[in-house]
């Protein structure tokens, strides 16, 4: 049985690839158990960046680290919007490449329809990498002007200072949140290059993107630094 030239097993690889992200996603954001991933605990410290500049006169500090995310966020907008710009092109290469993979020792032909809808499929990914990417730019934008707004610490504004401050935390982290889930669009866009040499390794690639994704938030180096357990460690060793 085959549906628009897919065979069973790439409708299971395509299902074991969605799967994948959305229990990822689901994972880290939604669960208890998420909340020990490097990026909740980087999220604490998103507000006691804010909880200390209510304290500064001086915001350059402040102000260079909003320039550095900005600048790393529009970076990865861009970079999508190349890649959606070569996956596009990809459209127009079928009877150039289909040969090519037509001499390769194992699976099925790849027909022009299949390899359009592959094409389309990674074009999508990278379209919402992009309005993530995009999404979390304007977001530090924001954030820069709450920041902005933060009065200095004084006896008589105490409360309102706090109250502006937890405020820019908090876009911080919405707009980090936007940010990562455009990085996890493009792990696994690397993990859907697969699919187009065979449905084995899309789903071999998909567990092995799964598996560094991970690792990364809950058992990484960066981690047990973020934690202040990495020294400690080290020292142990």
């Amino acid at each position: 049985m085959t549906v628009l030239g897919f065979t069973v097993l790439d409708l299971v690889a395509l299902g074991f690839f969605l799967a994948a992200w959305l229990g990822y996603h689901a994972a880290v954001e939604l669960t208890q158990a998420g909340g020990k991933s490097l990026n909740t605990i980087m999220n604490a410290y998103r507000y006691q960046w804010m909880e200390q500049t209510v304290v500064r006169e001086n915001r350059i500090v402040d102000t260079t680290i909003l320039g550095a995310l900005m600048n790393g966020t529009a970076f990865f907008a861009s970079t999508s919007l190349i890649a959606i710009g070569g996956v596009l092109a990809l459209l127009r290469s079928a009877d150039a490449v289909l040969p090519i993979f037509a001499t390769l020792p194992f699976g099925p032909a790849t027909t022009p329809l299949m390899w359009e809808v592959k094409v389309i499929g990674l074009a999508v990914i990278f379209v919402y990498a992009f309005f993530k990417f995009a999404w979390s730019y304007r977001l530090f934008n924001y954030m820069a002007i709450i920041v902005g707004s933060i009065p200095v610490l004084r006896e008589e504004n105490r409360k309102q200072a706090e109250r502006v401050a937890r405020q820019a935390a908090s876009m911080n982290v919405v707009a980090g949140k936007h940010f990562n889930r455009g990085q996890r669009a493009f792990f696994f866009s690397l993990a859907y290059l697969g699919w187009f040499v065979h449905a084995y390794l899309f789903m071999a690639a998909t567990a092995c993107v799964l598996y560094v994704m991970w690792r990364r938030q809950f058992v990484s180096d960066a981690r047990l630094a973020a934690v202040g357990r990495y020294d400690d460690e080290e020292g142990d060793a």
